[in-house]
């Protein structure tokens, strides 16, 4: 497997050997002597902030999400369409974490840990199509669960009459095995592009899991539409519904208040727009670094005819960083934003540690100042 940081500054200091050969003056020579020396320091400082940050995110990211899940099946929660949304969405941001931050970390990250293992497995024929397609599918479904769970809510806030016969538990399980099917649809060009390509760069040959190198500019524009559909369009799609959303909601709890009537309906429908408002923004804020960059690199790539690049490499490692986030953070976003989900969390603990929580009798309390189905 190549050493990408390794490999670049390799790179560096081999094009300052062949400015050598043209007997360039000594202060352009050491210039770029300067320039090499700063680009190896940043790149060992993003490779170690890769290597060793990245494991933390895959351990908060899959424990914050399993309590997630179990909060969402919980007994007072199950039966509510938002936490069949909640629940499908902790389970596709693990296998993200799994097949996506996990596998990448194998290949990126590794390699810089003490013994130098590399997982050259990987690599290999079949395995590097299914761990990629699989990779593309749970991002694919996490970002489009939270557009689907927008619209059911846009549904039921500004559509009431319609809420009772497309907003509840079958419909939204019915939404999300339809994303999911769209999911493994669409992203059947992934494998079909990549595989297992031998390059040469720098007197050495290696073997990675990449694109198809004959087909760089199909690969390029379907990899953009890829990943415009997991963060522009989404975001696009959940700020208009949102803005509706707010606006009715707004108006309705002013005419509540006119009328000293606040229930706790409109409440949690409230706190839940506030919820899906931050982690909708959160989740383009966390994408948009790290699109903006692989754009640069693919381009620079697909200039330069390789496989590899020599530029943008440290930006390109922290940024990466920065996207795993997406799937480790919106149990923390719940936690603040979210009273009811830290309710629950808190009987989560409590019933665990003594085992006496009695959980007919709070659902039954419950029951008497709520309506059916008023998470949607």
């Amino acid at each position: 497997m190549a050493n990408s940081s390794g490999s670049s500054t390799h790179g560096c200091f081999f094009r300052i050997s062949m400015d050598k050969n043209f007997n360039w003056s000594s202060s352009y020579l050491d210039m770029n002597m300067s320039h090499c020396q700063k680009e190896n320091i940043g790149i060992s400082f993003s490779q170690g902030f890769y290597t060793y940050v990245t494991p933390f995110v895959l351990t908060i990211g899959i424990v914050g999400n399993i309590l997630s899940i179990v909060v969402f099946m919980s007994k007072n929660m199950r039966k509510l369409s938002a936490s069949t949304y909640l629940a499908a969405l902790s389970v596709s941001d693990i296998c993200a974490l799994f097949f996506y931050v996990f596998i990448d970390w194998l290949r990126r990250g590794l390699p810089y840990f003490p013994g130098k293992y590399e997982a050259t497995f990987l690599e290999e024929q079949g395995l590097c199509q299914l761990q990629t397609y699989l990779s593309y599918v749970s991002r694919f479904v996490s970002a489009w669960i939270i557009v689907t769970f927008t619209v059911e809510r846009y549904i039921g806030v500004c559509h009431p009459l319609k809420r009772k016969d497309i907003c509840g538990s079958r419909s939204s399980q019915k939404v999300i095995a339809s994303v999911i099917v769209i999911a493994l649809v669409l992203m059947v060009y992934k494998p079909a592009l990549t595989g297992r390509h031998e390059n040469t760069r720098i007197q050495q040959t290696v073997a990675r899991c990449s694109r198809n190198p004959n087909l760089p500019l199909l690969s390029f524009i379907l990899d953009s539409i890829f990943a415009l559909s997991i963060t522009f369009v989404p975001f696009l799609l959940i700020s208009i519904l949102n803005f509706f959303i707010i606006r009715r909601l707004y108006l309705r709890n002013r005419r509540y208040l006119k009328k000293n009537i606040v229930t706790e309906e409109s409440i949690i429908r409230m706190e839940f727009t506030v919820i899906l408002l931050v982690v909708s923004f959160v989740y383009v804020v966390l994408n948009l670094p790290y699109f903006y960059f692989w754009c640069k690199r693919f381009l620079e790539v697909f200039q330069s005819k390789s496989a590899f690049f020599d530029h943008s490499e440290a930006e390109l490692l922290v940024t990466r960083v920065v996207f795993y986030l997406n799937y480790c953070i919106n149990f923390f976003l719940y936690s603040v934003t979210g009273a009811y989900f830290r309710k629950e969390l808190k009987v989560l603990f409590w019933y665990q540690k003594y085992h006496e929580v009695n959980n007919c009798s709070r659902l039954s309390n419950h029951s008497n100042h709520s309506t059916r189905h008023s998470w949607v």
